[in-house]
């Protein structure tokens, strides 16, 4: 990979938006949220989460925080722009979140985007927990934003913070942020060399990031042949849609959206049912550690998981790549062949299951235990 000005300019052809992508897109986030509401149903606290969100469901609220990166191109302040306009209250409350927290490239800025709450960067190699660095980590990633919410709920951060989270919008990002948290790619991520190869950034200082593998296609050896006009599928997208449609083997794959969603709807019932009534493994918190803990826990858990969702696959073609004024890795991530090894899609679909239920149960647990 050489990081010259000619490959920096041929970078400007394509552009990204690392925090546009959606953890496991709506379908992994309805499940999450669905499986905490059957877990907390005819429970006091389910009268208190119907309260704070105005008679949402956790499903419903689950989607509200990638909704709102619908105001990002012309602002919540635009006539055209969409509105909660069932729950005014809430659509008050969170169009002054995101003005607090408008969508910026500077990294530096004092303000947050509202993006950079969903994930954080943590490198995959060498091996390594959330605390052992700081490459990656940032004090407005979701490592930093899952307590920050969870002292909103419980009165220790006032509602009239600078970053307009109010109750009800931190219950809001707290049922989002849990299945972010329990996707892989929103953990951890490859850093590359000059010669394309993964690397340990905090020894190669101009190691580029892989942008939780947005920036890279991904090629799997099961893949049908893509017919004209099909794009190959982006690495982390894979994990948000594919790895969680996987979940439907009884649906056809290749469907209008509306109609996959329709079709995948009664068994996705069947599902959340199944998660909400057949307790996950390995899922609680150890007794010693604190609620304010918990998220580095689970970023920890879910580390190697993103590990080894890179080290399963050869990157190709690896170059300097212009994401909205910041120069990161891109390429081509490659399933290897591994004889008697798991299909990487078989393996991610079942890591997503498990990750799934358990974040369904954690979102019920931690609910109970903060309000």
């Amino acid at each position: 990979m050489n990081f010259t000005l000619r490959g920096i300019l041929i970078a400007f052809a394509v552009v990204t938006f690392r925090a546009s992508v959606c953890a496991y897109g709506p379908l992994g986030h309805k499940i999450v949220g669905a499986v905490a509401d059957e877990r907390l149903a005819n429970t006091p606290t389910a009268v208190k989460v119907s309260a704070l969100v105005d008679g949402l469901t956790l499903e419903k609220a689950a989607l509200i925080a990638d909704e709102i990166k619908g105001w990002d191109n012309k602002g919540v302040d635009d006539p055209k722009s969409f509105r909660y306009s069932s729950h005014r209250n809430i659509d008050r409350q969170l169009r002054d979140f995101w003005r607090a927290n408008q969508p910026t490239h500077d990294a530096n800025s004092l303000a947050p985007s509202h993006h950079w709450f969903h994930y954080t960067d943590v490198p995959v190699i060498p091996a390594q927990r959330y605390r052992d660095g700081r490459i990656g980590r940032g004090k407005w990633d979701i490592v930093h934003m899952i307590p920050f919410c969870i002292d909103v709920l419980q009165g220790r951060i006032p509602e009239q913070n600078d970053r307009k989270i109010t109750k009800t919008v931190a219950l809001i990002l707290l049922a989002h942020y849990l299945a972010d948290i329990h996707q892989p790619l929103h953990v951890g991520a490859a850093y590359f060399d000059e010669q394309g190869r993964m690397t340990d950034p905090d020894k190669n200082k101009s190691a580029l990031a892989d942008e939780g593998g947005n920036s890279f296609t991904l090629e799997l050896s099961d893949e049908p042949r893509r017919r004209r006009g099909i794009r190959k599928k982006k690495f982390h997208g894979f994990w948000d849609y594919d790895a969680v449609n996987a979940l439907f083997p009884q649906v056809p794959g290749r469907l209008p959206r509306k109609e996959l969603e329709a079709q995948i709807e009664p068994f996705k019932q069947q599902l959340v049912h199944e998660m909400a009534t057949k307790e996950p493994r390995n899922w609680r918190m150890p007794s010693n550690v604190s609620i304010d803990s918990y998220a580095e826990v689970w970023a920890d858990e879910i580390l190697p998981i993103a590990r080894e969702a890179h080290v399963r696959l050869e990157f190709r073609n690896v170059k300097p790549f212009l994401d909205n004024y910041r120069i990161v890795a891109a390429g081509e991530a490659i399933e290897k062949p591994a004889p008697g090894q798991t299909l990487y899609r078989t393996w991610a679909s079942s890591v997503v299951r498990d990750e799934l239920h358990k974040a369904g149960w954690r979102l019920a647990d931690l609910l109970e235990k903060i309000l």
